[in-house]
């Protein structure tokens, strides 16, 4: 048995889902049932996730799926309680006509660690930063996004302040844009060559050099999966 606010949440989801297809947000849930914080929205979406009514999908901002619907509307002693402060009406829930549609907004929380250089190497900083990407824009794999610094990959299309989505991998072959770590200290976002014997890093940019190092002074964290562009 749900109690009133746990019905009218789920009933409001439920409704979204059919009309859009989107699963709405905690602000939106939160003026639906007129309450004070999105604390109450959380609460009220981890007990119908406890018995078992919803589920959040993993990785996905935003993103919720009604599992079943209440046998019956709100429970009589949890109705009469509500009831006591509480001058409004239970409405029932609709039945669906049909499955609820899988949530659109398919949205995946990469980890933003700090930036990378497009230029000369610099330290890519870990953070505790996350940046929300459409799914559709990663393939299989982990992911982790970086900001790029400077211009040296201008000619791949790959710009001062775009964030580069890199799948981990330790392993590349020649002629992939990878993260590569330098001397165990420092990243930069290049074409990877190997040539005799050393390693070669080249820009995409007629007026950079490329970088020289030993095998042992490289180490590939990554491989350039996608981009991600704001316009300010």
């Amino acid at each position: 048995m749900l109690t009133r606010k746990q019905h009218e949440l789920l009933t409001f989801i439920q409704t979204r889902l059919e009309d859009s297809g989107i699963s709405p947000s905690f602000e939106e849930m939160k003026e639906a049932l007129d309450l004070k914080s999105k604390s109450g929205v959380h609460r009220l979406i981890s007990a119908l996730e406890e018995r078992g009514f919803i589920r959040r999908l993993p990785n996905r901002a935003r993103a919720l799926e009604v599992l079943k619907q209440p046998d019956s509307a709100v429970s009589k002693p949890a109705q009469a309680r509500e009831a006591a402060n509480s001058n409004s009406v239970v409405a029932p829930l609709r039945p669906a006509a049909k499955a609820a549609p899988a949530p659109a907004n398919d949205v995946i929380e990469l980890p933003l660690h700090g930036k990378i250089a497009a230029g000369m190497p610099i330290e890519a900083l870990e953070t505790t930063a996350t940046l929300p990407v459409p799914a559709a824009l990663l393939g299989a794999g982990e992911h982790y996004a970086l900001e790029v610094s400077g211009d040296s990959m201008v000619e791949a299309g790959i710009f001062d302040g775009d964030y580069a989505l890199v799948r981990k991998t330790d392993t590349a072959r020649d002629g992939e844009i990878v993260v590569a770590l330098v001397r165990g200290e420092e990243a930069t976002l290049k074409y990877l060559h190997r040539e005799k014997g050393m390693v070669r890093l080249d820009p995409a940019n007629a007026a950079y050099d490329p970088q020289f190092y030993r095998p042992d002074e490289v180490a590939v964290q990554g491989k350039l999966a996608g981009l991600l562009r704001r316009y300010h």
